[in-house]
């Protein structure tokens, strides 16, 4: 795959760039977190909420961070909160949602349960998004999947979102087959100074969440 960015100069740029102009940044905090049991943006991990701590990461990004989910659930948070126009369809309502409401032209997302991925990751994703326009999402490849769920969408995904809403097709995996994707391989991810392993856990159960906890 070509690289427009070497991982040296990455990390040179990451360590002066405190923001990214012209991005907006979206928490993924909707789910009926059916294997939680309960709410899992509102978990206490380390002294905050994992909705807390999202917003935390978004704001390393842009200081323009927006939630998905229930406005009742979530407006005390201190960042504007967008519904799902299409309701309990996944993640994929929630990038729909998303894309409808901002005024940007990359969008970064990031699930509420992914509370190990950093601010400057994100910020490498959206390097990696400037260098492909043609691209309308730039995805992780990494650690067993595909993590659409932590990525840079472009808003004319919308569209094709809307149309697999509309025919039930709720996977955004299955979305992404639709267009064209730059998907950053584990490898490159690694090249750049990040452990995949790491970044990408996932807190769906009560037992992942007391392991992140003592960790």
């Amino acid at each position: 795959m070509e690289h427009t960015t070497s991982s040296t100069d990455f990390m040179t740029v990451s360590r002066i760039m405190t923001g990214v102009n012209g991005v907006t940044v979206f928490i993924l905090a909707g789910g009926r977190s059916t294997r939680m049991g309960r709410d899992k943006a509102l978990l206490r991990l380390g002294g905050k909420t994992l909705l807390e701590q999202s917003i935390e990461i978004g704001r390393g990004v842009n200081e323009s961070v927006k939630v998905i989910g229930a406005r009742e659930r979530y407006s005390d948070f201190g960042a504007e909160v967008v519904e799902d126009e299409f309701q309990q369809c996944g993640p994929l309502g929630g990038i729909h949602a998303a894309l409808g409401a901002s005024d940007s032209e990359l969008n970064v997302f990031l699930s509420v349960d992914m509370p190990m991925v950093s601010a400057e990751f994100l910020r490498y994703l959206v390097t990696r998004a400037q260098a492909k326009p043609d691209a309308l999402a730039t995805v992780p490849d990494a650690d067993g999947g595909i993590q659409g769920t932590c990525a840079v969408y472009r808003r004319p995904f919308r569209a094709v979102a809307e149309q697999q809403l509309k025919r039930g097709k709720y996977r955004v995996t299955e979305t992404l087959g639709l267009v064209r994707v730059e998907y950053v391989e584990e490898n490159e991810i690694r090249e750049a100074g990040f452990d995949p392993a790491k970044l990408f856990k996932n807190l769906n159960t009560p037992e992942e969440f007391t392991q992140a906890g003592e960790a």
